[in-house]
């Protein structure tokens, strides 16, 4: 399995970061992928194949931490990717709620 669970929806209370510069004081680390579960059961096949598809994002994708468990809040897209190419680990902006 890639993931340690597959979620639908935001368990967790509103953090009230939307857009990327809401995120860009949270420093990036490394993630394992087996550690995170998604917000979203379905991803987009057009943001998991385009070349550009970090171009007008985050580089990073958006993690959130609630009672420490891992949730995958943006980019899915990346995580899938991580997983095809064989690696273990994403590179994520990790934000500790609660």
């Amino acid at each position: 399995m890639i993931f340690k669970s597959v979620g639908d929806g935001r368990p967790y209370p509103d953090h009230g970061r939307e857009s990327t510069n809401d995120w860009s004081d949270v420093p990036p680390r490394q993630v394992r992928l087996d550690e995170l579960v998604t917000t979203k059961r379905t991803l987009d096949l057009d943001a998991l194949l385009a070349d550009d598809s970090t171009f007008f994002g985050d580089l990073f994708a958006h993690v959130v931490e609630y009672r420490g468990t891992l949730y995958l809040e943006d980019g899915l897209h990346r995580a899938v990717r991580a997983a095809l190419q064989q690696r273990p680990i994403l590179h994520a902006r990790v934000l500790v709620v609660g």
